[in-house]
């Protein structure tokens, strides 16, 4: 499996956010340039966050965006499928499982398997890292 390139510019925007002081939000331009993302792609996988509850915009001249939520409540599944879509590892691991022969669901049961743990895993992935390395370093910034 390889992360879409929607995935990982909305991953790193997300990362860009979580580095905002509380009550500040970035516009398109400034999260393009900080994180090499083209703005017009951008400026969709961002509506997308808006839509998914990740980010809220503000509109205006001094518009921009912010997380919703705290850092630690954004996950890095809920990126991921929000631009992308549920994860499936396999196609073995579709609801679908009517016809099936004993075989094939033991086969079936361990993609399953596969993907609730890397989905659990992507599940305890979250920004609150960011935030609190972005905190560290500007600490030490002061001295």
């Amino acid at each position: 499996m390889q992360l879409s390139r929607r995935s990982d510019y909305a991953l790193r925007a997300v990362r860009f956010c979580a580095r905002l002081e509380k009550n500040r939000y970035a516009s398109i331009n400034l999260i393009s340039r900080a994180e090499n993302i083209p703005p017009e792609y951008l400026a969709k996988i961002l509506n997308s966050l808006v839509r998914g509850g990740i980010l809220v915009s503000y509109r205006g001249i001094n518009g921009g965006y912010e997380l919703a939520r705290t850092p630690s409540e954004v996950t890095f599944l809920d990126i991921i499928e929000i631009i992308d879509g549920p994860i499936r590892l396999s196609v073995h691991t579709s609801p679908n499982t009517s016809r099936m022969s004993l075989s094939d669901a033991h086969y079936n049961a361990y993609w399953q398997e596969l993907q609730e743990s890397f989905r659990g895993s992507l599940s305890r992935q979250d920004f609150g890292r960011y935030s609190r390395e972005h905190r560290k370093l500007k600490f030490l910034h002061n001295e």
